[in-house]
């Protein structure tokens, strides 16, 4: 049997800043980065290739060397460990690696150790797909209900969602779940865009790259705002008239306003007719969103990339504060704490539309897409996943895109595996500080 016999982790961080691309109002300076695990094993996949689970977790520049240093507090755990017990049991996996009291008192369940976490468990559900020849969403998915909640952590959860309900979405689930299946390999999962709307980008490139974006086929495109209004006026004209009445147009304040800012600041852009404001204040403050999705409705309020953990995704379901739910792969506690936040919206019938703009993400959130349409809501009502055209050419297994006719969608990953593996030259040249990329910047 093989056997876990070492951990690589890697500060990795691409020069994103000189382009301005992901600048927003509350960051207008990254460096898309991530925190790169690596489990080496003696074994080898199906292919007679080395077997090793690949995994990140998203960051900006500063500190991800920090989250890496926690990630190698929490990886070492796995080494010396048998593959099979760690991938047979993930929700056990888990639980062991959770159970570091030391560690958990530098959260508990938010921060940097639960970033460095969602890297690492990251890394052992790739582990886990590929000893099994499976992408990650098919092995979940092709799970039984039983199994699947077993993997889910539903700690702090049971006053809105107990195990037994848990249980009945699933079930009820099963049925038609081949036919969902064959449905997204045919037409995909719907996609929009957020790459023509960085808040750096001047008016020109923003014309133009909507432009581009609507030729490409894509009926649903985002633009950051919130660093000054008559900015967002222009620049949300300038995109509307781009994409024409009938396209569907989000707006993302990145968590920049107070409450009654966003209400004041939403209300004036209603003129465009946005979808959805999407983190219009603190992502910690339930309440101030539920108010701001009152205020400024018919616009709806989408929410989730930095909420911590499944407790506060919990809360802003019971209180009614968002519409769309859009919980992060590289936040939140990899696929056990995921598959939980899914059967929470369910419940609630709240649409999960996962973020997706840094590095990796978009790699993995069609992974949990797929999952939720195909073993858990069984709907794509409501439901669209970001797609952003950045650095995707830097992983082996990189997602893919397509014009289905009806909209821009992700191509269902076939490969085993999360899609997390990193092109070992990329790793080398664009590691932080040492890497061939950085020598030269500095």
């Amino acid at each position: 049997m093989p056997t876990i016999t070492d951990v690589e982790i890697t500060d990795v961080r691409f020069p994103t800043s000189r382009t301005a691309d992901g600048s927003d109002a509350m960051n207008a300076d990254a460096d898309y980065s991530a925190v790169y695990v690596v489990l080496r094993t003696d074994g080898t996949d199906s292919a007679g290739e080395p077997l090793a689970g690949h995994g990140l977790t998203f960051t900006i520049g500063r500190g991800t060397d920090v989250v890496a240093l926690a990630a190698r507090h929490q990886a070492d755990r796995l080494v010396g460990r048998d593959v099979d017990d760690v991938v047979g049991d993930m929700g056990a996996t888990y639980r062991d690696l959770t159970a570091d009291s030391q560690l958990r008192w530098l959260g508990p369940e938010k921060g940097v150790v639960h970033l460095s976490l969602a890297a690492v468990l990251n890394a052992a559900w790739d582990l886990a797909g590929r000893r099994a020849g499976k992408p990650v969403w098919r092995l979940l998915a092709d799970m039984t209900p039983e199994q699947l909640v077993d993997v889910a952590d539903l700690r702090y959860l049971s006053d809105a969602l107990t195990r037994d309900e848990a249980l009945e979405i699933l079930r009820g689930a099963e049925p038609g779940k081949a036919e969902r299946i064959a449905h997204l390999e045919h037409r995909g999962y719907p996609a929009y865009t957020t790459s023509a709307g960085w808040l750096g980008y001047d008016d020109e490139k923003l014309r133009r790259l909507t432009r581009e974006a609507v030729d490409a086929g894509y009926r649903h495109v985002k633009l950051k705002v919130g660093a000054r209004l008559e900015d967002d006026v222009r620049r949300l004209g300038i995109a509307r008239e781009e994409i024409g009445p009938d396209l569907t147009l989000m707006i993302d304040a990145n968590q920049v306003w107070d409450v009654p800012e966003a209400i004041e600041w939403v209300r004036a852009l209603q003129q465009f007719d946005p979808l959805w404001i999407e983190e219009p204040t603190s992502p910690d403050d339930v309440l101030g969103h539920a108010a701001v999705r009152e205020a400024v409705a018919p616009v709806r309020v989408a929410t989730g990339e930095h909420c911590h953990n499944r407790v506060m995704f919990k809360q802003l379901f019971q209180a009614g504060a968002i519409d769309y739910c859009q919980l992060d792969t590289g936040r939140l506690a990899s696929l056990n704490e995921i598959v939980a936040v899914l059967l929470l919206a369910a419940k609630f019938g709240v649409p999960v539309c996962p973020h997706a703009g840094g590095v990796g993400l978009c790699e993995m959130v069609q992974h949990v897409s797929v999952l939720d349409y195909v073993a858990v809501s069984g709907s794509l009502d409501g439901r669209i996943t970001e797609f952003v055209d950045h650095l995707h050419e830097h992983f082996t297994d990189p997602c893919l895109v397509k014009d289905a006719g009806e909209g821009v969608s992700y191509v269902v990953p076939t490969a085993p595996g999360y899609s997390t593996q990193m092109r070992p030259e990329s790793v080398a040249r664009f590691r932080f500080p040492e890497g061939a990329e950085w020598r030269q910047d500095g």
